[in-house]
């Protein structure tokens, strides 16, 4: 019996090694094609949801429009900020749709004694008259958007017979305990006048 040397063992060893399986690259491009669509019916799926509930909310009252002249009345407050969602009152995750109302984006808020516009850059915009104004307070979230203690601008106000939590987000949210105050001036005094 012969042995054979370790360096001729080396080389037979090295000669029966195979090299790397070469990448598959019908297999690879199959996945990606198949993550694609699963994304894609995913979105589709969501966009039929948001389709879903504004259907659900169609019963809504239309939005009250902008009364000729408001321009001319003297301002309360305007604010700067964001817009972040519309849901039924007291139920901060109960997020509202129809018209517009679940479509986050810039705001310009101006209250007068006539009520609240709200002017959305890109979104529907809509005005709250001064009848229709209920409450507004301080809040930390508001449809899924959590922010530290305070920093949500919630004003409730009716849409037909529904009441209807809004929430507003300052650009400098110092501002917000100046609105709380001035709604809720504004509502008790349109109180006392219905009365």
């Amino acid at each position: 019996m012969t042995t054979l040397s370790p360096n001729y063992q080396l080389y037979r060893l090295a000669a029966e090694q195979k090299s790397a399986e070469v990448t598959d690259w019908s297999a690879r491009i199959s996945w990606v094609i198949g993550l694609a669509v699963f994304v894609a019916f995913v979105y589709w799926l969501m966009r039929q949801g948001w389709k879903w509930r504004g259907s659900l909310q169609s019963g809504l009252s239309d939005l009250a429009v902008r009364p000729d002249g408001f321009a001319d009345g003297g301002k309360l407050l305007t604010l700067t900020g964001r817009y972040h969602a519309s849901t039924t009152a007291g139920q901060w995750l109960d997020r509202i749709v129809a018209h517009g109302l679940g479509t986050r984006s810039r705001v310009e808020l101006t209250l007068t004694e006539q009520g609240l516009d709200v002017v959305r850059p890109g979104a529907a915009d809509f005005f709250v008259p001064a009848t229709d104004l209920r409450a507004a307070r301080t809040d930390k979230a508001l449809a899924g958007k959590v922010l530290p203690e305070g920093g949500l601008l919630i004003i409730t106000w009716a849409l037909g017979d529904q009441l209807i939590d809004s929430g507003f987000r300052s650009d400098h949210s110092a501002e917000h305990p100046a609105w709380v105050e001035a709604v809720n001036h504004l509502t008790s005094s349109t109180e006392g006048t219905a009365r």
